[in-house]
């Protein structure tokens, strides 16, 4: 959705708030998965597998693995060296937000990719047998087992990162990217102030869902929903999650038959092929989606 929306309004007019919460630490360096897979997107230096630098190599992992250390969060030679100096720059004191603003410049990227807070928050999943971090349950353990709980450790006291209530206020439209509305999505609306601020630009704020034929179009969304206390998987749900701040739901046509629900919402809802297998594709649901939001 990022790299549809940079296609039609162009890099530089485009404003990027992304979760935090999926952070965690790696052999002592600071690892921001979902900033790294934008800003990589945006760079056009992404892998075609959808995380890490294109074409990258895997030699220093495969060396920590030689000395016994886990290695299942794959960490590429080139990938690291923003960890690096990430992790850098956070002991000389630097805030999230600024080292994100270096890294888009060293990268070339003109869009401004915010993360949701400068506080450390992470997301912790409680299963039947353990409490586990957002990469260990959904990368390590393969998101195989049932969620009895979902939390984000830090939120209650975090605040958003510098700008990102501007940004929202100043936007000619906001769009909820069909990812996660409990883990990535929600983890943004749940950092104090956030969804107030969305619930103030309700008109101007369109949702995509990530749901298609009550199935998860990518990941475990479903084990999620149903983490969170939400066991329908469906686009009315995620639609109604979202009615407070997006007064527009941007859904399958397979999933028609679920029209007359979300617009007993109050939500306007608009019907279109939400997949995006490739570039053109991805340029074309945002150009369906902005033509909904801007009434062009």
């Amino acid at each position: 959705m990022v790299d549809g929306l940079a296609q039609v309004v162009g890099d530089a007019n485009l404003a990027v708030v992304v979760n935090t919460g999926d952070d965690a630490d790696f052999y002592g360096l600071r690892v921001c998965p979902d900033l790294d897979i934008c800003t990589y997107v945006l760079a056009g230096t992404i892998d075609a597998r959808g995380w890490g630098f294109e074409d990258d190599a895997f030699r220093c992992l495969e060396g920590l693995a030689t000395y016994g250390l886990e290695s299942w969060f794959g960490l590429g030679d080139r990938d690291l060296a923003t960890h690096i100096y990430r992790t850098l720059r956070l002991s000389q004191g630097a805030l999230l937000h600024e080292i994100t603003h270096e890294i888009c410049a060293a990268l070339g990227v003109q869009s401004r990719i915010l993360p949701m807070s400068n506080d450390p928050i992470r997301t912790r999943i409680t299963t039947p047998t353990d409490t586990v971090s957002f990469q260990e349950y959904l990368v390590k353990g393969g998101a195989k087992d049932e969620i009895t709980n979902i939390s984000f450790d830090g939120i209650e006291s975090a605040t958003p990162s510098p700008g990102l209530l501007d940004a929202i206020a100043a936007a000619d439209a906001v769009v909820l990217a069909p990812s996660s509305p409990v883990v990535s999505i929600g983890t943004i609306l749940s950092v104090p102030g956030v969804r107030p601020a969305l619930a103030a630009r309700r008109d101007d704020c369109i949702a995509v869902s990530p749901i298609v034929g009550r199935k998860p179009v990518d990941g475990p969304a479903h084990r999620f929903l149903a983490g969170a206390g939400y066991p329908e998987c469906s686009a009315t749900q995620i639609a109604r999650m979202y009615a407070d701040v997006a007064a527009t739901f941007v859904f399958d046509t397979t999933d028609a038959s679920e029209l007359g629900a979300i617009d007993a919402l109050g939500v306007r809802p608009v019907l279109t092929d939400v997949l995006m297998p490739d570039r053109a594709q991805r340029r074309r649901l945002a150009d369906d989606v902005m033509r909904v939001v801007l009434g062009a």
